[in-house]
């Protein structure tokens, strides 16, 4: 299909209602990874009713009628060999929806749409303690809780979280610590009894605003590992331009993040390729961010007495 025809029909479902978009979108996302669309699909996502359901199947028939086709004998919907996306399926959401399927309800348990594996979380916070915590950031709001770390122990703490930070094996609170004066990141599964203070406003220092190295964005090149046996592999693997990927995270989470990724940030890559396939080509564009962590790196002030805190 040529592309303006392409550009014309999306154009067309932008127009369309947002609540009849997710409804397109999902006939789309059967078709395309799924290769098969029933009209009970649409009942059990949607619980649209039979008639709903024949609606949204015109509807989609109308603006790509070259999309799909009736497989009269199975009594489905399969897509055409001249089937092209109506929508841009991103491919993180897609995976998501693959592995652990559509939202179904509060009740609903979550099933993957196709055979799957993928690792299952072994500290996942409490709701409970979750809650109080988006609620203030959402508000603006300071919390007082009791929280448990490596260098003190039980203690009490009066934050303002700022934000929600995932770092691949537990997730993160950015806070303020009216205590400490300062910005750092706290371990939602270290925290207890979290309160939120009504009666305690935000100061302007304290805000997300004033946080220099949350705000702050770096760029980092990333490219395979001079060891690596099989660099090919490792540019097959990422979206590198010209062997390269850039990447852009916050100063405040550079560490955690590289370490999510297994990229080696030693100056002469000395670590080794198999678990670390990837290398941060200039270990210099760390300087000045929250780097500890990040494998293999080596602060330039190497000397000067800097220590790691522990969380």
């Amino acid at each position: 299909m040529p592309y303006l025809d392409q550009e014309a029909r999306r154009r067309e479902v932008d127009e369309i209602p947002r609540t009849q978009r997710e409804r397109l979108a999902f006939i789309d996302f059967q078709l395309y990874f799924l290769g098969e669309l029933r009209r009970q699909d649409l009942i059990d996502r949607f619980e649209s009713g039979s008639a709903g359901a024949t609606r949204d199947i015109a509807q989609y028939k109308e603006i790509a009628s070259d999309n799909l086709e009736l497989d009269k004998a199975a009594k489905l919907y399969r897509p055409t060999k001249a089937f092209e996306p109506l929508f841009d399926h991103a491919p993180q959401r897609v995976l998501t929806a693959l592995s652990q399927g559509f939202g179904q309800g509060l009740d609903a348990q979550s099933q993957p749409t196709v055979r799957c594996e993928y690792p299952t979380a072994l500290n996942l916070p409490a709701a409970a303690v979750i809650a109080p915590i988006t609620r203030a950031i959402r508000l603006g709001k300071a919390v007082r809780l009791h929280y448990t770390s490596v260098a003190s122990g039980r203690t009490s703490k009066e934050l303002v979280p700022l934000a929600l930070v995932d770092i691949g094996l537990m997730w993160q609170v950015r806070a303020f610590d009216r205590k400490h004066r300062q910005f750092r990141d706290y371990v939602l599964t270290r925290m207890q009894d979290p309160e939120v203070l009504d009666d305690r406003p935000v100061l302007k220092e304290e805000t997300v605003e004033q946080d220099v190295l949350w705000n702050r964005v770096i760029e980092l090149e990333l490219v395979a590992h001079p060891n690596h046996p099989r660099p090919e592999i490792v540019k097959m693997d990422y979206p590198m331009v010209d062997g390269v990927l850039k990447v852009r995270v916050r100063a405040a989470h550079s560490g955690y993040m590289l370490r999510r990724w297994c990229v080696d940030c030693s100056p002469d890559h000395r670590l080794a390729a198999r678990d670390f396939p990837l290398w941060l080509k200039e270990p210099l564009d760390l300087y000045g961010s929250e780097a500890e962590l990040a494998p293999g790196y080596v602060d330039p002030r190497v000397g000067t007495g800097k220590k790691i805190r522990a969380m």
